[in-house]
């Protein structure tokens, strides 16, 4: 899925977020971080909170990717949309049915425009979670 917007205050963000419930979720997304810049950015939470920056990105769009293997779990991003790099790979307790959406996240502004483009879902093995290929 390709994201982009215009990084209006901090913690904007666009979003692909995957939840079993309210305790059991994670999410990947380009944000504007508390330290004025864009980076790639990822949650984990299994009735806890584990949050970690990634790399800076100096455009105002990517692409974001979630790949699933059972109960393991991956976020890639690219900046074309073809080769793509693992940020996060974890583990949640969920079931065979889970919820995958999108985010526009502005918890200290009003926000920004925000664009969610050229987005699909598969349903197919992948050879290696880590290159979801």
């Amino acid at each position: 899925m390709q994201v982009s917007h215009d990084f209006q205050d901090t913690y904007d963000s666009a979003t692909i977020m995957v939840m079993k419930d309210y305790d059991i979720w994670a999410k990947a997304y380009f944000e504007k971080t508390d330290f004025n810049t864009h980076a790639i950015v990822s949650e984990v939470t299994n009735h806890s909170l584990d949050d970690a920056n990634g790399c800076n990105i100096e455009e105002n769009t990517v692409w974001l990717k979630l790949a699933r293997v059972d109960n393991s779990f991956s976020f890639h991003f690219s900046l074309e949309g073809k080769k793509f790099f693992m940020t996060r790979f974890f583990n949640l307790p969920v079931g065979n049915s889970i919820k995958i959406g999108f985010v526009a996240q502005a918890p200290t502004g009003k926000g920004g425009k925000r664009f969610f483009e050229n987005f699909s879902q598969e349903h197919k093995t992948v050879k290696n979670i880590q290159y979801a290929e």
